[in-house]
């Protein structure tokens, strides 16, 4: 147990609540404990008394008074041994980029991003594993679906999330996927503008094309190319969401009449049309490159190799992946 430390208050830490900071840095202090410790003024921010809701600024001190809990707010060993360690694993070997703001991520299809009903694992769990010596766990700033493959980023730090997530939210940030779709659009490469609207089925959520002023519709915006084509029955797309709706490139692919292959939310075949020997049913959709202004100075540009199930396709239909680079 240290004695009493000053420790400054960091410049992603502007605008954080004091408690908030010290469940950042000693996740193991209980709320009664932190607010019997204000009471009594032992914790203090610039000499002064606080508050539970006091908001802290950057080069600020907050005094810290001898506590029996870990600052590092390290995982138990045993639990480490259970679960940290294979996703530690697992990252590594997802890990497509890294400096000390951003990590890039080569997320596998099949990976849920976030948690829910029925997911074991997702990538937010796994990053349990990678908090760093504050206790800060590293955080999603955007997502993929479950079923998608590709460049997934995620900021470790608060600031770095603050300024990656708005530029994706500004739109400054430039994603290009590839798809493996059904037939040949009938444009070499166009626009996509349509309303999406989010409905519940049987199967669960479904997104659909509403009409303008539709309640609870939002606008959606895509751009696609055709790179390669295998006569008229498959094509390989290049597409790029300018915006970032749920589904988005998955439904707009079924409203341009090329359904992406082994999607299984969206995808009908004709009757008469039979899956391609030697292709494996599971979505085509891949993230496959992202650039994206870092979040203190730069341009993060990473590319993200095809997962083996699409490589395997590209493989049987003879498409050669540099046909795609370049472009984006």
């Amino acid at each position: 147990m240290a004695g009493v430390e000053q420790i400054a208050v960091e410049a992603g830490e502007s605008g954080m609540r004091l408690d908030r900071w010290f469940k950042t840095h000693y996740p193991g202090l209980g709320f009664g404990h932190l607010q019997k410790l204000l009471r009594s003024g032992q914790i203090r921010v610039d000499g002064g008394r606080a508050k539970a809701d006091t908001r802290l600024q950057p080069g600020q001190s907050v005094r810290v008074p001898p506590l029996d809990v870990d600052r590092k707010g390290e995982v138990p060993l045993t639990a480490r041994t259970i679960r940290g360690r294979t996703d530690a694993d697992l990252l590594s070997k997802m890990l497509l980029y890294e400096d000390p703001k951003v990590f890039v991520f080569n997320k596998p299809a099949g990976l849920a991003v976030q948690g829910g009903s029925g997911v074991s694992r997702s990538v937010d769990h796994m990053l349990e594993a990678w908090r760093n010596q504050k206790g800060e766990k590293p955080r999603l700033v955007h997502r993929l679906d479950r079923d998608t493959s590709g460049v997934l980023v995620v900021a470790r730090t608060r600031l770095a999330a603050m300024r990656l997530a708005e530029a994706f939210r500004e739109r400054e940030t430039k994603k290009t996927y590839w798809a493996l779709v059904k037939g040949v659009p009938k444009k070499r490469e166009d626009k996509i503008s349509t309303w999406l609207v989010k409905e519940q089925t049987r199967d669960g959520d479904r997104m659909r094309v509403a009409r303008h002023g539709e309640e609870g519709a939002d606008h959606a915006v895509s751009y696609y190319r055709v790179v390669e084509q295998a006569g008229q029955s498959l094509s390989w797309l290049e597409m790029e969401p300018y915006t970032g709706r749920t589904h988005q490139l998955r439904v707009h692919a079924v409203y341009i009449d090329c359904p992406i292959i082994g999607d299984p939310k969206y995808f009908e075949a004709d009757t008469n049309w039979e899956f391609p020997g030697g292709i494996q049913n599971r979505l085509h959709l891949h993230a496959r490159r992202i650039v994206i202004p870092h979040p203190e100075r730069g341009v993060i540009d990473v590319t993200a190799p095809l997962p083996p199930h699409m490589r395997q396709s590209w493989n049987l239909l003879g498409f050669d992946e540099a046909s795609g680079e370049g472009s984006a």
